[in-house]
C-alpha cells in the first residue's frame, strides 16, 4: 500500500477515534445535567452556622460555579458569584439574590437556565455545609 494511502486510513482512524470519544463525554454530560433536576437542596439550619465568609464549588460539566457565601448573626448577609461558565445560564446569576431575600435555598429555577440555577444553588449549599463544619 502506498504512504499515502496508509496516512489516510490512520488519519481517520484517529477521528473516528474522536468522534466516539466526544460522543461518550456528551452523553455522559447530558445524564449528568439531567440528574441535577432531581436532586433538592435542603435549607440548613442558619443557626447552627458561625458569622464568617464560606467558598462554596460546584462544577457538572459545562456549567462551574464558586460562591462566597458571608454569614452574620445566624443570616445569609452576602453571596459573590466568583465564577460562574455557563452555556446558556447568564439568567442565573440572579438566584444568588434570590437567596440572600428569601434567607432560603428553596428557590424555583430561573426558565431557561435550569442547570445553573441548580449548580449555583449546589455551590451556596456547598459553602454553608463547609460553615457547619467549622468549629
Amino acid at each position: 500500500m502506498k504512504k499515502s494511502v496508509k496516512v489516510l486510513l490512520i488519519l481517520l482512524a484517529v477521528v473516528a477515534l474522536l468522534i466516539a470519544a466526544g460522543a461518550i463525554v456528551f452523553s455522559q454530560s447530558g445524564k449528568k445535567l439531567e440528574a441535577l433536576r432531581d436532586i433538592d437542596v435542603a435549607d440548613p439550619d442558619l443557626t447552627q452556622l458561625a458569622d464568617g465568609v464560606y467558598r462554596g464549588k460546584h462544577n457538572v460539566f459545562p456549567v462551574l460555579v464558586t460562591v462566597d457565601v458571608t454569614l452574620r448573626e445566624h443570616r445569609i448577609e452576602q453571596i459573590d458569584l466568583v465564577r460562574h461558565f455557563n452555556g446558556q445560564g447568564q439568567a442565573a446569576e440572579v438566584i444568588p439574590g434570590l437567596v440572600v431575600e428569601s434567607q432560603s435555598l428553596q428557590i424555583d429555577a430561573i426558565a431557561g437556565a435550569t442547570y445553573s440555577s441548580k449548580v449555583i444553588l449546589l455551590a451556596i449549599n456547598d459553602a454553608l455545609q463547609a460553615a457547619a463544619a467549622t468549629p
